[in-house]
């Protein structure tokens, strides 16, 4: 028996469960990566996202050999041409991957026909197992991501003092929303120059005849594990002490505040989320960081994290299909090129997108996805962009996150209401009102921001669905008092941008 282990380009940690359920003979035990250029065409990908992947395989495919492992890297057309080829010349029998995180592509390579037995094996890569989610929501008569994380907390023993909370409490989010100030300095995020691996791979995406989207250069991400570790350690020692209480702040020209940097790391597998934790948690007691800042970082990872990719492994397969609204408008051209809006909220950020792949997760909600979301874009079309646009794009992390959160298209499945918001919480979170052509105080006229009238054309729209959540009442009795001479102008305009 000959046991051939393939490793996907999300996997790429040596201590994935495929490579350790066979270590015995690493020199008679052959390894595949597969660059596939079909696959690639399917969407147009961000550049930077391809130099990412790419490079970070072939940097772990050249450690895998150091370490004494049979290493085969294959450029093709295809998975399954380029798989039967090397299980023939190799004799294989067993091929072995672990569990592809993503559904589309585990059903696609359960319809591959190839020469040998496929055994899945379960993936290592986050601390719940699709079983042990499955028996917690089993248990539960609500699926709150607050309780899933407190159930987290005391699971791994992070930030426990017996069977409580460090700090007398779960969670400091009311401690993490301030706004930017003038004198804000935040502090400059570890980049890397491309080595000359990185280099081959930026000049063979470049000769590719695919879509894409984005700038390919400069390119500073780290592409290998040490390079991942030198972020999470620059993190750690200088942003992680401000980086709960600015954590959803905004400034213009400022990609990176004070964020991790970490989640295209965590999504490879160059780094893992329990060493991540451990290390936040460390710096706690070490340094006497705030509790914000440190349960908040934490709480993306251990709570936010673990949860969306058990929801996502939870729900029907039809789930990235839902649609509670009936949205069905196309994504503004503007999402694609930045220069083709005005708004200094969105331009900005998509500039910023096309230039690096990355925003943080307040630009991406409350900014990107929330105007499609109130604009009435169909959540199909936005995550599809948002799975293009991002350099830690995955459909495990984007269809609950996009369909589920951003969108609320599955009805509140995942989150309790629409995160719907005007240019009122824009002003408060972000400086970009400040030197926009458009108004942040105007709901209608030519320097109306168009988050103000689409936001209240969207809660006209669907207010009697709306009323069904109890949390939106509020909201509603506000429109119950909106002038009907205004609202009618609102609904004009809204319908009038849509239209042009």
């Amino acid at each position: 028996m000959t046991i051939g282990i393939w490793i996907l380009g999300d996997q790429l940690h040596s201590q994935q469960a495929a490579l350790l359920s066979y270590q015995n003979n690493k020199q008679q035990t052959p390894i595949i990566f597969i660059e596939c250029l079909n696959y690639i065409k399917k969407r147009p990908y961000h550049q930077q996202k391809l130099v990412l992947v790419f490079s970070a395989m072939r940097h772990f495919a050249e450690e895998l050999k150091s370490q004494g492992w049979s290493v085969t890297y294959k450029i093709a057309q295809d998975f399954e041409t380029a798989l039967n080829h090397w299980i023939k010349t190799n004799a294989i029998t067993e091929l072995r991957l672990v569990t592809p995180y993503d559904r589309p592509f585990l059903k696609l390579i359960q319809n591959f026909q190839l020469d040998c037995n496929i055994k899945f094996i379960p993936n290592n890569h986050f601390l719940w197992t699709q079983a042990e989610f499955k028996q917690w929501t089993d248990s539960r008569k609500r699926l709150l991501l607050e309780d899933f994380y407190r159930e987290g907390r005391k699971r791994f023993n992070i930030l426990m003092e017996s069977d409580q909370p460090i700090g007398g409490q779960w969670n400091f989010d009311k401690q993490n929303r301030n706004p930017p100030k003038k004198s804000l300095n935040p502090p400059t995020p570890l980049w890397f120059e491309p080595d000359e691996i990185t280099q081959q791979v930026i000049k063979d995406i470049k000769s590719y005849k695919i879509e894409t989207y984005g700038k390919i250069e400069p390119f500073k991400w780290g592409v290998t594990r040490s390079q991942a570790l030198q972020v999470l350690e620059h993190f750690l020692a200088n942003n992680l002490n401000h980086f709960g209480t600015y954590q959803d702040a905004m400034i213009v020209g400022e990609y990176t505040m004070w964020h991790s940097l970490i989640s295209p790391y965590l999504n490879l597998g160059l780094l893992t989320p329990l060493e991540v934790i451990k290390s936040v948690e460390k710096a706690y007691y070490e340094f006497d960081y705030p509790l914000n800042s440190v349960e908040g970082l934490i709480r993306q990872i251990l709570g936010w994290r673990e949860y969306m990719y058990g929801i996502y492994q939870l729900m029907d397969d039809d789930y990235a299909d839902k649609n509670w609204f009936n949205h069905q408008e196309e994504l503004p051209e503007f999402y694609w090129d930045s220069s083709q809006t005005d708004m200094n909220c969105l331009k900005p950020i998509l500039q910023q997108v096309e230039e690096t792949g990355y925003a943080h997760h307040i630009q991406r909600l409350m900014i990107l996805s929330n105007f499609a979301l109130i604009v009435g874009v169909s959540p199909q079309a936005i995550n599809d962009w948002f799975h293009s646009a991002f350099i830690d794009a995955y459909d495990w992390v984007m269809v609950p996150n996009v369909i589920g959160m951003g969108q609320f298209a599955d009805g509140g499945i995942l989150a309790s209401k629409p995160y719907a918001a005007s240019a009122n919480y824009i002003n408060k979170m972000s400086d970009y009102c400040k030197s926009c052509v458009y108004k942040h105080n105007q709901r209608t006229g030519e320097k109306a921001c168009p988050f103000n009238f689409f936001y209240w054309d969207f809660l006209s729209r669907h207010q009697l669905q709306l009323k069904a959540l109890g949390r939106m009442n509020l909201v509603l009795a506000n429109l119950k008092k909106m002038d009907t001479v205004e609202l009618e102008k609102i609904q004009s305009q809204a319908q009038q941008w849509r239209e042009a």
